[in-house]
């Protein structure tokens, strides 16, 4: 029986994945009831619970621009739980429809166990995110339709 991925391995799978547009592979790095969470997401996005909304959330659209990218100054923080890490990183790369480059940052808390993520908290930067996929007038809008319905 192989031994199952490290949580660093199971990492490095994931942002490797997002970055060469595995998208198929992604949802098998979770556990079947898992928990991710985005806490910077401005819409404040109910957290994914199984491998079928992660499917959903990573089947790719043909709205959004390419995207090239690579994951990049990647730092592992080890912590005093076998199964957590803490992970720093950023998405570099260009948009191919337009040549702008881009760095995304990010910061992954991760907890896998049996080499599967259980749980995971997500942080972006959602307003570059929006940017270089030309959403941002739409997340603007969102927001502020928000904020105007819960007053």
């Amino acid at each position: 029986m192989a031994r199952p991925l490290s949580p660093r391995e199971v990492f490095l799978a994931l942002v490797n994945g997002v970055a060469e547009g595995r998208w198929d592979e992604l949802p098998s790095l979770y556990a079947e009831q898992t928990h991710v969470v985005h806490p910077f997401d401005p819409l404040r996005a109910p957290a994914l619970r199984t491998r079928d909304e992660l499917r959903e959330h990573f089947r790719p659209t043909d709205a959004s621009p390419r995207l090239h990218r690579r994951a990049a100054n990647i730092t592992i923080h080890e912590t005093t739980d076998p199964e957590v890490i803490i992970a720093e990183f950023e998405y570099q790369g260009t948009v191919a429809e337009t040549g702008e480059r881009f760095a995304l940052p990010g910061i992954f808390v991760l907890r896998v166990r049996n080499g599967e993520i259980v749980s995971s908290h997500d942080y972006f930067d959602h307003l570059t995110a929006a940017r270089i996929r030309g959403q941002l007038d739409g997340l603007v809008a969102a927001v502020n339709s928000a904020a105007t319905t819960s007053t």
